[in-house]
């Protein structure tokens, strides 16, 4: 008996794109942006969009430069998962967007204006 020959796969979609939130376990959102050609005006016009990652390790945080390919369905909106992180973003101490929301909980107000009294 001969082995068979390994069965080819077809080429599968790959885009590299911005992770913009970060906040489920093991699912990223990642942000896709594009340029196209505007059919009657001609205007070079950009398009993004928003797929759902699969991360099974949670490696990529927001703001990273990852690398995405398409797979089977794993839920009702991950057709995608990822490759790999191509560009980390830098990291502070505490992200900017969740300092504000826990000055928020803590109750101190965090940098909202205060309204002025008539």
């Amino acid at each position: 008996m001969t082995p068979e020959p390994p069965v080819e796969r077809s080429k599968r979609k790959n885009f590299s794109g911005v992770v913009v939130s970060d906040r489920m376990n093991k699912t990223r959102v990642v942000e896709i942006t594009r340029q196209v050609r505007h059919p009657f005006y001609e205007k070079i016009v950009k398009r993004t969009s928003r797929f759902s990652v699969h991360d099974e390790a949670n490696e990529s945080r927001l703001g990273d430069l990852v690398e995405i390919m398409g797979t089977r369905p794993l839920s009702r909106t991950k057709r995608w998962r990822l490759v790999r992180v191509v560009k980390a973003a830098p990291r502070s101490a505490v992200d900017p967007l969740r300092r504000a929301e826990n000055s928020l909980a803590s109750g101190d107000g965090g940098s909202l204006p205060a309204k002025a009294k008539p």
